[in-house]
């Protein structure tokens, strides 16, 4: 088995209050809280002692997310450009409450299909699950029979999450991945994926 553990990066300022924050919007770092969370997390890691490599998106808070695990498990921090979050592009910021009042017809069809993209961007869900896809299918390549801590984004997460279950597109938005929150796939040598553990956020209590 080949496993992988996703964390997501713990709270910004702007997480709180569920704003959207992708890959060209402000590239927020980590909050005081988030800062907590994510020491936590490392703490639990350092627990679990099974971690074999640590792969990160580019952005910020994801790297701030990862160093403080990497310090605990004695590792580096590898980069991968597309763990990145989605590019939510004129929506960058706002709530969806706000993107339905100011683009309802757009986000409208975002939800409908995974072949629309928000406003001012190109890049759909489809778009992320390919470029997703294709880093999981290298790290069960690279690091087969491993176990590989991958610190990301609530899109790329919510995909992996979904393609390991074979559901449809749709299921993205009914998955709810928490600030700073674990879950874990496993990975048989054909391919057949089992999901472990979701939204694991005992460790932040």
């Amino acid at each position: 088995m080949t496993t992988l553990v996703l964390l997501r990066h713990g709270e910004t300022l702007l997480t709180p209050e569920r704003r959207l924050s992708g890959s060209s919007g402000s590239n927020p770092g980590l909050s005081p809280s988030g800062r907590r969370q994510v020491r936590a997390a490392a703490d639990a890691l350092a627990r679990r002692g099974d971690i074999d490599a640590i792969v990160t998106s580019p952005m910020r808070r994801c790297q701030e997310t990862a160093r403080p695990a990497a310090a605990r498990l004695g590792l580096n921090v590898q980069v991968e450009a597309d763990l990145r979050e989605a590019d939510f592009g004129a929506w960058e910021g706002l709530t969806f409450a706000e993107v339905r009042e100011r683009h309802p017809d757009d986000l409208g069809a975002w939800l409908a299909s995974p072949d629309s993209p928000p406003t001012g961007t190109d890049e759909t869900m489809q778009h992320v699950s390919r470029r997703v896809s294709a880093v999981r299918d290298a790290l069960l390549s690279r690091y087969a029979g491993a176990t590989v801590l991958l610190v990301s984004h609530v899109v790329p997460l919510r995909t992996l999450i979904r393609l390991a279950l074979q559901a449809p597109p749709h299921t993205l938005f009914r998955l709810d991945l928490a600030a700073a929150s674990l879950s874990t796939i496993t990975y048989a040598k054909d391919g057949t994926a089992t999901l472990h553990s979701l939204n694991d956020t005992h460790h932040l209590n």
